[in-house]
């Protein structure tokens, strides 16, 4: 028997506080050496503008390995279908067949959410208040409830190339009783305390020279060779930190770093969890942590949704 878990169950059962915990009790077994991470693999359809890719990993914790599909097939808005999806799939640890599949679509927003509030949580000042959000898609919406968790905001610009497009997620906050204003990165981001970049640009989003003392910037959409969202300036003048920098390098936002000293200077934010580096060292200090996403954090939380599921009677069991 294998058992499935629908989107919908997955939204009942777990929050962005939820996922908060189980990301940053992954990235801290990931750092500890008690979870194994594998080389991800990206592929498209015959449409050469879609593309998914795969992330796979073992996590100690739950005892699941697996793997998490993630698709984006852009014409599905067409259809009126998510341009994005996810699924993942748990195998059994002894005989190696898969054990669970769960459509983790919304799981992958909260997941990523959360390991980019994790890093605001450890590498913003204390007294961080002032948000801006480059990005006005639906993961710039998650980013912003899960951020609201882990610091009191006084304010959030939301900043967009397309101000209707702004507006829209200006309105969406709003509905989720969070007050957002539309703005711009010039307007926004040298009072900002901190910055997130949640976009699939593959070009620097704004200048350098925007973003001043002691901000944090947790950056998140550069998921692929050719992605960038910030100008590599501005990485060479901060103290730089990921979840998987091996991978940061490879595909993440510091890939334009690969062959600069700068490399070197990459700490991973479980050694930030675990007490093996101090994180922000100063209240000038600029910081970068760039969630690329890794699979350990696909497989812990679909583990928690499959643990939840399964007390609330919500698990559905199929023949395999």
């Amino acid at each position: 028997m294998i058992e499935l878990i629908d989107g919908e169950t997955a939204r009942e059962l777990v929050s962005h506080a939820d996922a908060i915990a189980a990301m940053r009790a992954a990235l801290a077994a990931f750092h500890r050496g008690d979870a194994l991470l594998f080389p991800s693999m990206r592929g498209q359809g015959s449409d050469p503008s879609t593309r998914f890719g795969v992330k796979a990993a073992y996590d100690s914790a739950s005892g699941y390995p697996g793997l998490k599909i993630g698709s984006f097939w852009p014409d599905n808005r067409q259809a009126g279908l998510p341009s994005h999806g996810s699924t993942t799939i748990l195998l059994d640890d002894k005989t190696g067949f898969p054990c669970a599949i769960v459509e983790a679509t919304w799981l992958n927003a909260l997941r990523t959410a959360a390991s980019d509030a994790v890093g605001v949580d450890l590498l913003a000042r204390p007294d961080a208040s002032r948000l801006a959000v480059v990005g006005t898609g639906n993961q710039a919406y998650h980013d912003v409830l899960a951020i609201t968790l882990v610091r009191p905001l006084a304010e959030i610009a939301v900043c967009g190339r397309s101000d209707e497009q702004t507006l829209r997620l200006v309105r969406r906050l709003a509905e989720a009783g969070i007050a957002a204003r539309a703005a711009t990165p010039e307007t926004a981001l040298p009072t900002a305390d901190i910055v997130v970049t949640a976009t699939a640009s593959r070009a620097p989003l704004f200048a350098a020279g925007l973003i001043g003392p002691g901000t944090h910037i947790s950056t998140m959409g550069a998921d692929g060779p050719g992605k960038q969202e910030l100008p590599p300036e501005l990485s060479r003048r901060a103290a730089l930190f990921a979840d998987a920098p091996a991978q940061s390098l490879e595909i993440g936002e510091f890939q334009y770093l690969a062959a600069t000293p700068c490399a070197d200077r990459i700490v991973p934010i479980g050694a930030v969890i675990n007490g093996d580096s101090p994180g922000r060292t100063a209240a000038d200090m600029i910081t970068i942590y760039d969630s690329s996403g890794i699979g350990i954090q696909d497989i812990a939380i679909a583990a928690l949704v499959l643990d939840r599921a399964r007390e609330a009677g919500r698990v559905r069991q199929v023949p395999f």
